[in-house]
């Protein structure tokens, strides 16, 4: 059993301040048993965040950041012909115009229904087929472009973006200039669009930009993918820290528990933690009980684990 955890660790002071708080002795347990394998160091500017990076290794993938396929395997695991084309993620979303900066804010706080989604997506088609693309519709914030420019154009995960400047992570290059047009286009069509002036009339946030991310082509898994609890991300990424740290704790009584009980069984087990930095993982390694004892004292403490990711 191989569990993957995002966000394990924040860089926000608020989130510090939370992470300080917390009391999660099944995986203080966990960690006296288990013993690190693994560690990918990095920085909160990378265009791939550390789970991105450690799934893509656990999958066999290759590629440099920013260079992750998650648009071709998503879009193949929902049914989407692939073949040899480069795909990339269109996520529908609201950039948000503030005093200094445009960021881009979490595309679940859109609400958006699939019957809205499908209808905004036929609108932008147009634009997108005149460029050459082909465009998929996969689920409300799930829609899919091909073309040959997406096989090498790096870009900024959604992870990275939301609730952040979105200049500081619009590329600069040919392929990347295109898109940033494409944004463009798309802002002017979306912010006179009836659906959006009906939304806002209901106290919806109007879907006014996208987001490209996950380009590349398909790349077949060499493994099975370890299993990702999301349940940290949606409040790291929305800085809901106290929600952040309740998730903690329940993936402390629940997968973090289970996982524990496979360690104490003798059986494999591998751990991977992420925050928006870097990553660790650990896995069982046999033990002396004189050594399984030793551990019980030296076991490192989960902050300090988790502060440095």
């Amino acid at each position: 059993m191989h569990l993957l955890i995002p966000f394990a660790a924040p860089l926000a002071e608020a989130g510090r301040h939370a992470l300080a708080t917390l009391s999660l002795p099944r995986l203080q347990a966990l960690l006296a048993r288990l013993g690190e394998v693994e560690r990918d160091e990095g920085d909160e500017w990378c265009l791939s965040p550390p789970h991105e990076r450690a799934l893509a290794r656990a999958l066999g993938w290759q590629g440099g950041a920013g260079l992750l396929p998650w648009a071709a395997r998503q879009a193949a695991a929902t049914g989407v012909d692939v073949g040899e084309l480069a795909w990339g993620l269109l996520t529908p979303t609201h950039w948000h115009l503030g005093t200094d900066q445009v960021s881009l804010l979490d595309p679940a706080r859109l609400m958006l229904d699939e019957a809205t989604s499908r209808a905004l997506f036929d609108a932008m088609l147009p634009l997108f087929t005149g460029e050459g693309f082909v465009l998929r519709w996969g689920a409300p914030l799930r829609w899919y472009a091909a073309h040959e420019s997406l096989a090498a154009l790096a870009t900024a995960s959604l992870d990275r973006v939301i609730g952040r400047n979105v200049d500081a992570w619009l590329g600069s290059d040919p392929a990347a200039r295109r898109i940033r047009r494409l944004q463009s286009e798309v802002q002017m069509l979306l912010h006179t669009h009836p659906l959006n002036a009906e939304r806002e009339a209901r106290g919806l946030l109007p879907v006014n930009s996208f987001w490209l991310s996950g380009c590349g082509v398909l790349q077949r898994s060499a493994a099975e993918p370890p299993q990702v609890d999301e349940r940290l991300r949606a409040p790291a990424l929305n800085d809901d820290w106290a929600a952040w740290a309740r998730a903690w704790e329940t993936l402390d009584e629940g997968p973090l528990a289970e996982l524990l009980k496979r360690a104490e069984q003798g059986r494999p087990v591998r751990l991977t933690l992420c925050g928006e930095r870097s990553g660790v993982a650990f896995e069982a390694a046999p033990q002396r009980w004189t050594q399984r004892l030793r551990s019980l004292w030296s076991a490192p403490r989960v902050r300090d684990i988790l502060e440095p990711l």
